[in-house]
Formats: C-alpha cells, structure tokens, sequence
C-alpha cells in the first residue's frame, strides 16, 4: 500500500513466510503492488516473480479490488465473496468496483437468490460452504469450567441500505444479549480487538460489569497454533452476527464457527437466514 513504511512491509512478509514454512509454501509467496508503485528493495527476494501467474490453472480473489491487468494474466479466476450482501450492496453502489472473473464464488447462501434481500448484481453466483480442514480440527475435550467464547471485532461503521440505517458492528450484534452472563451459570468470554483509548477501555469496563469475561484477542490468536488452541480449549462458541446479517438475510456462517464444530463444540450462533 502507498506509504507502507518499508521495514514494516519486510516485516509482514517475513511473519507471513515463517506462518507457511510449515506447508512448504514460503517461497510460493509472490508480491506485487496495487497501485504500480515500484516494491521495496528486497521485497520480492526468497519468492515467485509475478510471471508465474502464467504457469497457475486459477486465481481465488479474496481481496475483490485486485487491479484488472492482474487478474486478467491468469487463465481463470474466481471471485470469492467472504461478505455476502455487504459485497454486493458495495457493487450495485459503485462503493467496489471488481474486475471481470470467469466465477463468481459466495459463502453466502441466498445469494443470488429470491430470499436473499439485496441485488446480486446481474451476477450468476455459486454457493460454497466456507472451508474447514477438518484433518488439522481433531475433536478436543475441554474442561467443564471452561467458558463458551469467540472472536470477534468491536465496532463497526453506519450502514445504509434499502432506507434502513443502523450500525453494523458486533458491538451492536451483542448489546441485545449484554445482560446474559447474569442469567446463566457458564461462563462467557469474548476475545476482542480492542485499542488502548479511552472509548475502549470504557467498553472493556462495562462488559466486565455485566459478568462478561473479556481477553485480548490479539494475544490469543498471535499465531494459527494460538487461535486453534484457543478455540479448542473453550466450551463452545457464543457469537452473536453483525446486524447485516439478519436485514439481509445472507445465510452466513463464520469460517471461525465451522472451526469450533470441527473440534467437537457445540456452537450457539445467531440466525443470519432462511
């Protein structure tokens, strides 16, 4: 990105290589930039030069704005919308504008169909469901006492769509249910991604207040191993969805909830359609 700090782009792409050196894939790694700026010395050093995109059978575009010239190298590409209703809202506005692809690939299931609640674009698009590698999920044993928990975002910004407004943060997802620690006896834990300002800290505050156990989700999933471990030494899974979830009625479920399944947690997640 323009004005990435050079150290800090060395630094990601180190982190990001240590993370695939265990699958043999670090230096599979090819980096180009979005705006034609020329990368950083060293950068592209230990990877794939981007004339490799003429050797691969298919692009999965999970970054939707990948520049078109880019996308247009590969000899198929498939679109894959991890934000059903929210990409296509963004499209039909012109908030996202996404090249051509041969596919276009949902996790939302009623995308693109009568009960979904927004445009699909004049779009064919294909169900998927999100992927889990159930190999790498065993079914783990947790201690009774251990809470049910989830990770998740805080805020998020001011939706506009169809002459509803709202905001469309988990924040707003879980104020309904605030109280209900007091109501139960298993404990619940939300790991969140909160700043060290004093909004947050008044947020941190008042979740604690109402029996809500609070962890940094930074440091529990620093790295793949610390998130697995993390949610397989919970109970089950308590989350609530964005409030987009429900008004568009996209059918959505978390990658993350289909983790805890794997390892044999019950999960109790909203409803997000018909």
């Amino acid at each position: 990105m323009p004005n990435t700090p050079r150290q800090e782009i060395l630094g990601n792409l180190a982190v990001l290589k240590t993370r695939l050196d265990r699958y043999d894939l670090s230096r599979s790694v090819a980096l180009c930039s979005r705006t034609g700026d020329r990368l950083p010395e060293g950068a592209a050093e230990g990877g794939l030069g981007l004339e490799a995109v003429d050797d691969a059978d298919l692009l999965l575009n999970l970054s939707y704005d990948i520049p078109p010239a880019l996308v247009g190298r590969f000899r198929r590409s498939a679109l894959v919308d991890i934000d059903p209703g929210l990409t296509q809202v963004w499209m039909a506005a012109g908030h996202l504008r996404v090249p051509r692809h041969d596919l276009y690939v949902t996790i939302g299931e009623t995308v693109g169909r009568p009960e979904a609640r927004f445009p699909d674009c004049g779009i064919r698009w294909r169900y998927t469901p999100p992927p889990v590698f159930i190999d790498a999920w065993a079914p783990t044993r947790a201690d009774s006492r251990a809470p049910y928990t989830t990770v998740t975002h805080w805020w998020g910004a001011l939706m506009e769509c169809q002459g509803q407004r709202y905001y469309n943060g988990k924040r707003d997802g879980f104020l309904p249910f605030l109280d209900l620690p007091r109501r139960i006896t298993q404990p619940l834990e939300l790991a969140v991604y909160f700043a060290a300002d004093e909004t947050d800290r008044r947020e941190r505050a008042r979740l604690r207040e109402r029996g809500w156990r609070v962890r940094d989700a930074h440091a529990v999933t620093a790295t793949p191993c610390d998130y697995q471990r993390y949610i397989q030494g919970s109970r089950g899974e308590f989350s609530c969805a964005k409030p987009s979830c429900f008004h568009l009625q996209n059918a959505w479920i978390s990658d993350r909830t289909l983790c805890y399944l794997a390892s044999g947690k019950p999960a109790v997640v909203q409803h997000t359609g018909p």
